[in-house]
């Protein structure tokens, strides 16, 4: 038999969940909140409070003035309040919660201290504000900080490393592929595929014209790979992702991978790109960008065109000589480089990006885009195996 309670049940828990949703100015409506509800409440009213002391509608930004100081700007209140919401919500939420505290209450400076960050859920978008962070950090807070980049950047190799290897390393194979194979690197089943016109019914047997193998070259550098990186504040995520597939990259000898991240000025990160983490404190978000003295330096290390890949991961918002940037874009093409621009390589898409420049570099034959991470390793495939890029750019 069902009595009332039973019956209101439901009806009570979707108020508690309205007036969660919605906050203090719904509680003449919804009810009232205890216990732990009451915490989790002041959780989110700690960060999404306006300034007026009112809650905005959750999950929709208040602009109707600054933020509340919720958290005081103080570190006890700030670590106490990171403790509780990964107490009241999930990794994924937390991640965004963290975000939305640096962008909305101006955390960056509290972030300075190991205490504070000890107690931070790490995420890429965490990285990115460390990094920018990098020459502000005293010298007790930086291990912390190196840390807590290594954590996410080992995760990010867990999830990703091993599919991209296997695409690249394919690619590689394929591309070594040579008509005239030492016996023992013959590939049978192409060698008949190939040759299955010179079947001989008589003898009941195929004559190979043409043989197919792989040629044993691991000690022979197939292909130069280029990564030249933005190092502006939108490219935050880029620029985790990009410092560990070069690190990847760098660790396949037929590869010889050259990693240069840019602003102003360019940095030359290859002595350092077996490790990511050294690679990423080697940057320094934000500032002005000189793309196309990115670009000039990058020529400067393409010895064999015809075996280069150059791949540009960058919003294209220039801020040297945009016609010399284009004129050395189309040069490189024309010697056989094979030249690609990300204009974001993360999970979030394309950033706010220079049309104009994008669309001129899709004139030049140069593909301009975005790519997710877990699509990185089959664009570099096909790159090396200089196939079409079109459908890449197409999906990005």
């Amino acid at each position: 038999m069902t009595t009332a309670a039973d019956s209101n049940a439901p009806d009570a828990e979707r108020l508690r969940r309205w007036r969660l949703v919605l906050g203090g100015e719904a509680e003449g409506s919804c009810g009232g909140l205890g216990g732990r509800d009451q915490r989790m409440d002041n959780a989110l009213d700690a960060l999404y409070a306006a300034a007026n002391g009112t809650s905005a509608p959750r999950g929709r930004p208040d602009t109707r003035g600054q933020r509340s100081a919720g958290l005081q700007a103080s570190a006890p209140n700030v670590a106490r309040w990171l403790g509780d919401i990964r107490e009241f919500f999930p990794s994924s939420v937390v991640q965004v919660m963290q975000r939305d505290a640096v962008d909305r209450l101006n955390l960056r400076q509290l972030l300075l201290e190991p205490e504070l960050l000890s107690a931070v859920e790490p995420d890429v978008h965490l990285v990115g504000t460390l990094l920018s962070l990098n020459r502000l950090m005293p010298e007790e807070t930086k291990q912390t900080a190196r840390q807590i980049v290594r954590t996410v950047v080992e995760e990010l190799e867990r999830q990703l490393a091993q599919g991209f290897r296997a695409a690249v390393t394919g690619a590689l194979n394929r591309a070594a592929r040579t008509n005239r194979p030492q016996p023992r690197d013959i590939d049978w089943n192409r060698t008949i595929r190939a040759n299955l016109k010179h079947y001989q019914p008589a003898y009941r047997t195929i004559v190979p014209e043409r043989l197919v193998g792989y040629a044993r070259a691991a000690k022979t550098v197939k292909r130069d790979v280029i990564l030249a990186i933005d190092q502006s504040g939108s490219m935050a995520a880029s620029v985790v992702y990009a410092s560990l597939f070069g690190a990847v990259l760098a660790s396949m000898k037929t590869l010889k991978t050259s990693l240069v991240a840019f602003d102003t000025e360019v940095v030359d990160l290859t002595p350092v790109l077996t490790d990511p983490v050294d690679v990423l404190f080697g940057t320094q978000l934000g500032g002005g960008t000189d793309i196309n003295k990115a670009i000039a330096y990058c020529q400067s290390l393409i010895t064999r065109p015809t075996d280069s890949i150059f791949i540009l991961i960058s919003d294209l918002y220039e801020g040297g000589i945009r016609d010399e940037m284009l004129r050395r874009m189309a040069e490189m093409t024309a010697t056989g480089v094979q030249c690609i621009t990300l204009l974001a390589l993360s999970d979030e898409g394309a950033p706010a990006f220079d049309q104009r420049n994008a669309a001129a570099l899709a004139e030049l034959g140069v593909p301009a885009f975005a790519c997710t991470p877990d699509r990185f390793g089959p664009l570099m495939a096909a790159a090396i195996e200089r196939r079409d890029l079109a459908p890449y750019a197409a999906s990005g």
